[in-house]
Parts: C-alpha cells; sequence; structure tokens
C-alpha cells in the first residue's frame, strides 16, 4: 500500500484546520514528457522546497516533483513547533561524538531557527510565528533533571533563554493539574506549518525553481545522469535529491530500513473565547514528556490545537476526533465539553536513534529524511545543506551524516510490527508513570 494515496485522496490537502485557514495556492501542472535539469528534488515539504530554493538561487537549473500537492505531508500538517538544539539533548550527543562535534550540533540547530526566521522576514510569510516553547514534565521526579539542563546549556553553550518552570509556574502558563514543572524556551516558536511550506514553494518559485504537483515518482535510475521517472514524464539531472521522508516508499531501500514512517494526529476545536485563558496564559506552545509526546497551542482566533496519539499500520482511524480526545482530555479536564471542529491525521517518519538520517546513497544522490517530530527547522536546513553538498561545500551535510542512524530489526514487512510493539512497551510505561 502507498502512503501516499492510503489516507488521503489524489491532489486534495487533508480537511485539516491548517487547509481551512491558509490560503491555498493554485495548482502546479505535473510533469509531462522529458525534462533536463541539473537538479531534481522529490518531494515538496520543507526540506525539498528548502533545497529547490537554496539551489536556484546559486544558478542551478531545479525541477521540483511532489506526488501530492505542496505541503501536503508532514510539512503541512503538524504541530508548527520550531524547537532547539538536535532530537537528543546536548549530553547524549557529547557523549556518542564528543564535545566539539556535539557543539557544531548545537549551533548548526541555531542556525535552523535563525533560518526560518530569515526565510519569513526575506520572503514576507504571513505564517503567524511567536516565541515559546514549554517542556512540560509529567513526573516531579524528573524536574530536576530539566532545570540542570538548562543550567548546562547555559554554562557550555552561552544558551540563556531557558526559564526553568516550578510546579506552581507551570501550572499558571499551562491549565493543567498534570504538569509537575519544566521549562519555557524563549528562542524556539511555533507557527502556522502549511502557511510556513507554502511561503517556501512561492519564494523557490520566484528564484526560477520549477514545481511539479501531482508528480509520484516510482523509480530512480542511477548513473552520472540520473533519470527520475514518474507516470507520465521523466527528467534527467546531474544530481537528484530525497526529500521524501515518511513517504520514501521504495525509493531507496537503505534509507527505507533507517527511516520509518509512522502516523500521528491532531485535532482543533472550536473557539475557546474566555476559557483560552484556562488552557494558557500566555502564546506559548508545549511539547510533553510522554514518549508519545502531548503537544499544542493555541490558534490565533483562540482554538486548542492538540497533538497526541500514534499508529504503526498504513491506515487512520476512522474516529481521529475520538483518539486524540482522550489525552487532550487527560491534560485538560475542562474541556470534556468542547467540540472538535477538524481532526486530520499525517505521516511523519522517525528513526531509531531519533536523529535525522542524511546519506548520500549514490555519488550524485542525497537524501535526509527521519526528523522524528523535531522537522520545522531541521528540514528547513536540510534542505540548505543538500544545497550546499551539492555545489560541493559538503562539509555541514557530512557532520549530518555521521549521526549514528541504525536500521530497524526485521526486514520488508516484518520492520513495522515490529517497531508497533516496541512502541507499545513505551506506551505502556506512559500509562503507568514509569
Amino acid at each position: 500500500m502507498n502512503l501516499l494515496f492510503a489516507n488521503d485522496k489524489r491532489g486534495a490537502y487533508p480537511a485539516s484546520y491548517y487547509t481551512a485557514n491558509t490560503p491555498l495556492l493554485p495548482e502546479h501542472p505535473p510533469l509531462k514528457g522529458a525534462a533536463r535539469a541539473d537538479v531534481c528534488v522529490i518531494g515538496g515539504g520543507y526540506t525539498g522546497l528548502s533545497a529547490a530554493l537554496h539551489l536556484a538561487q546559486r544558478g542551478y537549473d531545479v525541477v521540483l516533483l511532489e506526488a501530492q500537492r505542496l505541503g501536503f505531508g508532514a510539512s503541512g500538517r503538524n504541530g508548527g513547533q520550531v524547537g532547539s538544539g538536535q532530537r537528543a539533548d546536548q549530553t547524549q550527543l557529547e557523549r556518542m561524538l564528543g564535545d566539539g562535534d556535539a557543539a557544531r550540533l548545537w549551533h548548526l540547530a541555531e542556525d535552523a531557527k535563525a533560518l526560518v526566521a530569515e526565510l519569513i522576514a526575506t520572503h514576507g510569510m504571513d505564517c503567524g510565528f511567536r516565541p515559546g516553547v514549554v517542556h512540560a514534565e509529567w513526573q516531579a521526579r524528573h524536574v530536576p533533571h530539566v532545570h540542570a539542563y538548562a543550567e548546562k546549556l547555559l554554562r557550555d553553550y552561552e544558551y540563556d533563554l531557558i526559564e526553568p518552570l516550578t510546579r506552581q509556574e507551570i501550572r499558571t502558563l499551562v491549565g493543567s493539574p498534570v504538569y509537575q514543572g519544566g521549562s519555557v524556551d524563549w528562542g524556539a516558536g511555533h507557527l502556522n506549518p502549511l502557511a510556513f511550506a507554502l511561503g517556501l514553494a512561492q519564494a523557490a518559485e520566484r528564484a526560477g525553481a520549477r514545481l511539479c504537483e501531482g508528480s509520484a515518482v516510482h523509480q530512480v535510475q542511477h548513473g552520472d545522469r540520473a533519470v527520475v521517472r514518474t507516470d507520465k514524464g521523466h527528467v534527467e539531472a546531474d544530481h537528484v535529491i530525497l526529500a521524501c521522508n515518511g513517504y520514501l516508499g521504495g525509493l531507496d531501500d537503505r534509507v527505507a530500513a533507517r527511516v520509518m514512517p509512522i502516523n500521528n494526529f491532531m485535532v482543533a476545536t472550536e473557539p475557546l473565547g474566555k476559557r483560552a485563558a484556562t488552557v494558557l496564559a500566555k502564546p506559548v506552545a508545549v511539547a510533553d514528556s510522554r514518549f508519545v509526546v502531548n503537544y499544542f497551542r493555541l490558534s490565533e482566533d483562540g482554538r486548542l490545537i492538540f497533538g497526541g496519539g500514534e499508529s504503526y499500520g498504513y491506515r487512520f482511524p476512522e474516529d481521529i476526533a475520538s483518539k486524540v480526545r482522550k489525552p487532550m482530555q487527560e491534560v485538560f479536564p475542562q474541556l470534556a465539553d468542547v467540540k472538535i471542529d477538524y481532526a486530520w491525521g499525517g505521516t511523519l517518519a522517525i528513526t531509531r536513534s531519533r536523529l535525522p538520517h542524511f546519506a548520500r546513497v549514490a555519488p550524485n544522490v542525497l537524501s535526509a529524511s527521519g526528523y522524528s517530530g523535531h522537522g520545522v527547522a531541521l528540514a528547513t536546513l536540510a534542505g540548505r545543506l543538500m544545497g550546499e553538498a551539492t555545489a560541493g561545500q559538503a562539509e555541514d551535510f557530512d557532520l549530518m551524516a555521521r549521526l549514528p542512524c541504525p536500521p530497524f530489526p526485521g526486514a520488508g514487512g516484518l520492520r513495522r510490527p515490529l517497531l508497533a510493539l516496541a512502541m507499545g512497551w513505551y506506551g505502556l510505561r506512559d500509562t503507568l508513570g514509569i
């Protein structure tokens, strides 16, 4: 089953809060017949659109192929959080890679946030960026570690934008009885993810990239001049960039062994009016400490946009609203009677290490994916890094490619059920409070 079409209509965005409240772009025609390009980018999310933009700005002739609509996948459906650092914290990275590479990775992640801010400002994107992301801790015994990590970032990385929160302070900011403390990162932020993706698309097109929708790729033929084939045409290109994330399918088995698609689900409530202040006292976003993370923020019109719950099969559940309402009511029991106006699912991709997978899958083919829920900034940066590597400036890309990314156990059809078993165990730990 092809995840590109398993849960969504061809050529249509999901019925999400974002698609209902974001001005959409006119459809771009599909690739037809033979085309020639310096670079063929496969995938029209943050990674691919950023790569297309940065390559076109360097003077490369770029063709981008998107199977559905631009920003159709995780880039247009996520929680919109622009987080700091990598998906693993700096203490873990120091142990894995040493202090030097860990520091370089921290600064690359800071560059990723700065790149998002720069792109928004330079291209006049109306995507509602606001500062502040709260880490909310379920277990009181873990709060000292959260506060100690903020101190470490200040001491070792001169990062002074994290404010520790006690139990009382987090409950003043986040109106939930379940959180025992945490922190708020004022250097991180949140935005409308679909508006940002479409802003990247407009910027890439203005820079000269040729964008094709409705152009699902079914084969990449390797060679000095690669051939990328769709149902209605093909592109001959000197370089290829795989920017498919959870929708890679069978285009490259080596990447697929390390990058696993999973499904995540979100809702948007009716406008909460005065009740919004009982949820969040300030316009911040929140991600909590559960393994299956709950994440949420208020929309500009006062709705709670809440993400929670995962699945590891191909199909979305029939009643997404009920699936997400359960964790939402656990966090906010005062919203038990609130109406849900929008419910949608999306496919992202994870790795075993939770660090992104960067790879040279052939001498002239680059891949970046597996952002594990930390992709708004890092995927945007990945596109720039692949553009630099294509132009011969590969130092930062090669650093990311050295991150450990072991394959998932099993082969072919066994990988997904083994992943489901492992994730079920961690979900049970959440339930038991272990």
